[in-house]
């Protein structure tokens, strides 16, 4: 299975990049494809290295504004002229996808292909990992747009909350 994983582009603490690590690792032990923003840098490095090492391919979508951060050793490396053609491109190399811990372009990337899953534009599951409850705020506000009659279908065939690695890639591949 082709999984896109949103992530950091940070360093980040353990508490975070741990069970990312583990997802990574559990990935790639199961030969799965890391599909991702094909940087070095921060939880996206860490993230690659650890499926590597595991086994699992990789298959990096960068765009040319941070090709200086390019992974080296990727299977696969796709260049985007800009942000939107990337978004497009992990979208359409995803079987599914996996949002970790992340910031404004995490946030911008997973908000986007919940919407176009909304819209019928895709019918890829897609899983939040929320370490350490990360995600809670997200999902508070999901559920009150889903009260409130905001989403047009029950959020669970949206998205789904993973407490840990293991139950992320279990709904996955459930």
């Amino acid at each position: 299975m082709n999984v896109t994983v949103f992530c950091s582009a940070f360093d980040l603490d353990e508490r975070y990049t741990g069970p990312a690590r583990e997802f990574a690792r559990l990935l790639g032990e199961r030969g799965h494809t890391l599909v991702w923003g094909g940087s070095h840098a921060g939880l996206m490095g860490l993230v690659a290295d650890e499926a590597k090492a595991a086994g699992g391919k990789l298959v990096g979508v960068s765009v040319e504004l941070l090709s200086h951060k390019t992974y080296q050793g990727a299977d696969e490396l796709v260049m985007t002229r800009d942000l939107a053609e990337r978004k497009a491109v992990l979208l359409a190399r995803a079987d599914a996808i996996v949002v970790l811990v992340g910031g404004l372009g995490t946030l911008d990337e997973v908000t986007e292909v919940v919407e176009l899953k909304k819209h019928g534009l895709h019918i890829k599951p897609v899983v939040l990992l929320d370490t350490e409850g990360f995600y809670q705020g997200l999902r508070t506000q999901l559920d009150r747009m889903e009260a409130e009659g905001f989403l047009p279908k029950p959020l669970d065939q949206l998205v789904r909350f993973a407490q840990d690695p293991a139950e992320a890639l279990a709904l996955l591949e459930g």
